[in-house]
């Protein structure tokens, strides 16, 4: 069966400016007349025709609502703009490390990725899309702004009359010289795991009597990979996974893996009952890791991992280099410093890690958002992460022996690097001009902060951090205002480019303890003075009215 094309005319929208992770915006907005075919259609047109012609991309959603609406757009606008195959998950369903893994193992052109990540589903709530180049990682700033100026100037858009396709069942649907093949989800990466982790001694940690683990997909799109992964290949009970079907509207949750947001998990491990909960977010890249009555903060997380590589043997006698977002805690400094690896400092976006990784520069990372990540793919990768615990546990506990948990090694690690104490405050939807005017403040007040103290920390260095790309020598300004005081802590401020209303305050507390008998306290008693100095050099409250945040981290 053959199909025809058409161009239609449209009318530019001059909002399409991808943030770092895509265009997010509501659903509502979506769905207003061109507007997602326009922004498809500026992708295309960004791309090298000659590349584009006769490629192969990967296409799937986190099964947020209007995710399938969307898609079959996309199959009929990517067949009229010379596409030869796309690749599509069954029922419309992939991670977005799921579609890096497939991009990557398939050497697949790109990919575009229909998810909002840890914003709320919906028909009133939150859609997004993205694309993803042939390295499986999210597009370079060059490749987005090409997409911005092409959306701000587009007259017209290719589509075609291809019929629907029936992403139910896994099969290859031909159109001529195009194709849509509908592929198994969680193959694909379930066999790249495999690779990295020794899924025996995860199958013997799992059947142990004194081990019991909760992961919960919030509804989001990892569902059916946890299902696969720890249900039917490592033996354990489906009763060890909470909220694993995805939903248009994730059950109405928000499904962003914190302590605010996942409350019914942390009840659950704070109970007592569990030795290790996880949680992930929408499309699936984001994390939660938490032991008996024991919350790991990302910025933890990340540094255990580094340094514990050996025992997951994909890592074994590989690491040379790490990396962390600025905003991130420096925990993963120390670990860094303490075993000669190469270390980075990168605005927030995963993009600026995958350049390091492509070039060999670094195997592990994060950000204190909840992402972790390896050059494995190149995007955070949730699952990924809560199986590195897994693996460390595994390894750490020989049958027989005492239970090591999740806090023991947490613990010890602040014992042998100290602990960088962590906090962030959100303050979502503030209005975004008395967000800006907050931010001009800071602008002003870092020109001449060095040398003064504020509540006895006295400012060795005050910047908008810019980062210059060691790979590619490109330039990242604006990233973030950065007090760094004399004792090494750290305060710092950024608007958020991942909500779709609004602007998010989001501000970072990072506090360096090396004493080992001082590590062991509670972060908020621990940073009380810190977060003071924060509200006080901001004025936060005198100019959003905002007392409280409404997440801490």
């Amino acid at each position: 069966m053959s199909f025809s094309v058409k161009q239609v005319e449209t009318t530019a929208y001059k909002d399409q400016k991808p943030g770092t992770s895509g265009l997010r915006k509501k659903v509502a907005v979506f769905r207003e007349g061109n507007y997602l075919a326009n922004f498809v259609q500026s992708i295309f047109n960004s791309l090298p025709q000659n590349e584009l012609e006769g490629s192969t991309i990967v296409v799937g959603g986190d099964g947020r609502f209007y995710n399938v609406q969307a898609l079959q757009l996309i199959f009929k606008m990517a067949a009229a703009n010379g596409v030869s195959k796309v690749l599509v998950g069954q029922d419309g369903i992939l991670s977005t490390p799921a579609v890096s893994a497939i991009i990557r193992g398939r050497k697949a052109y790109g990919g575009i990725i229909l998810t909002a990540s840890h914003n709320p589903g919906g028909e009133d709530k939150d859609f997004g899309i993205k694309w993803n180049c042939s390295n499986g990682g999210p597009a370079p700033e060059s490749v987005t702004d090409a997409i911005y100026q092409h959306s701000t100037k587009l007259t017209h858009f290719k589509t075609s009359d291809l019929p629907e396709v029936d992403l139910s069942k896994i099969s290859s649907n031909s159109f001529g010289k195009f194709t849509v093949e509908v592929i198994d989800s969680v193959t694909d990466y379930l066999s790249l795991l495999k690779t990295i982790f020794d899924f025996d001694s995860l199958k013997q940690l799992v059947s142990r009597p004194d081990f019991k683990f909760i992961y919960d997909s919030m509804n989001g799109v990892t569902g059916p990979y946890c299902k696969r992964i720890f249900v039917d290949t490592l033996g354990a009970s489906e009763d060890s996974l909470m909220r694993f079907h995805p939903l248009p509207d994730f059950g109405g949750a928000h499904p962003d893996p914190n302590l605010t947001y996942a409350p019914e998990l942390v009840e659950l491990v704070y109970s007592g009952k569990y030795d290790l909960g996880a949680a992930s977010d929408g499309d699936g890249d984001r994390n939660m890791v938490l032991g008996n009555k024991f919350f790991v903060s990302p910025s933890d997380s990340v540094a255990v991992i580094a340094a514990n590589a050996d025992l997951i043997p994909y890592f074994k006698g590989k690491m040379t280099g790490v990396s962390r977002s600025m905003p991130t805690g420096a925990a993963i400094d120390r670990v860094a410093t303490k075993n000669g690896y190469e270390f980075f400092e990168v605005p927030t976006g995963w993009k600026f890690f995958g350049n390091l990784m492509d070039a060999g520069r670094i195997q592990i990372c994060g950000e204190e958002s909840f992402g972790t990540g390896s050059d494995h793919i190149r995007e955070k990768d949730g699952i990924w992460a809560v199986l590195c615990w897994m693996q460390i546990l595994a390894k750490k506990n020989s049958p027989g022996k005492p239970f090591v948990s999740v806090e023991d090694i947490v613990k010890e690690h602040w014992k042998t690097y100290g602990r960088n104490f962590f906090t962030r405050y959100d303050y979502e939807e503030v209005e975004s001009d008395k967000a800006n005017q907050m931010m001009d403040h800071l602008s002003q007040l870092i020109t001449s902060a060095a040398g003064k103290t504020f509540g006895g920390y006295t400012v060795d260095k005050a910047d908008n951090f810019e980062y210059k790309d060691p790979i590619d020598h490109s330039v990242s300004k604006n990233q973030g205002i950065r007090f760094i005081f004399t004792d090494g802590s750290r305060l710092i401020f950024r608007l958020s480019g991942t909500g779709s209303s609004g602007a998010t305050i989001r501000v970072y507390i990072d506090q360096y303890e090396a004493d080992p008998s001082k590590v062991n306290r509670e972060a908020s008693d621990a940073l009380k003075d810190l977060v003071a100095v924060a509200l006080d050099v901001s004025q936060l409250v005198q100019f959003t009215g905002r007392k409280e945040p409404t997440v801490i981290t």
